[in-house]
């Protein structure tokens, strides 16, 4: 009995925890099914995941390091 109400309590503050998952990789992984994975750092990483299941490698929108390459150098 007391698994059972420590397991609902433990169940019950899981909302209340902070934890959030970032994903600041420079590389994002488009898969098949249209899910999406941000948390690559070289487009070979990238590429070796999808090897066999399939998707696409992009730069990452959101990523500071894909907006510091796409500027010009300033003459």
């Amino acid at each position: 009995m007391r698994t059972i109400v420590f397991f609902a309590a433990a169940m019950a503050a899981l909302p209340f925890t902070s934890v959030h998952a970032r994903a600041e990789g420079t590389w994002c992984a488009n898969y098949v099914k249209g899910s999406t994975n941000c948390g690559f750092y070289s487009f070979e990483q990238c590429m070796a995941n999808l090897s066999g299941i399939g998707g696409s490698c992009v730069r990452n929108p959101a990523s500071p390091v894909s907006t510091e390459s796409r500027r010009r150098p300033q003459r």
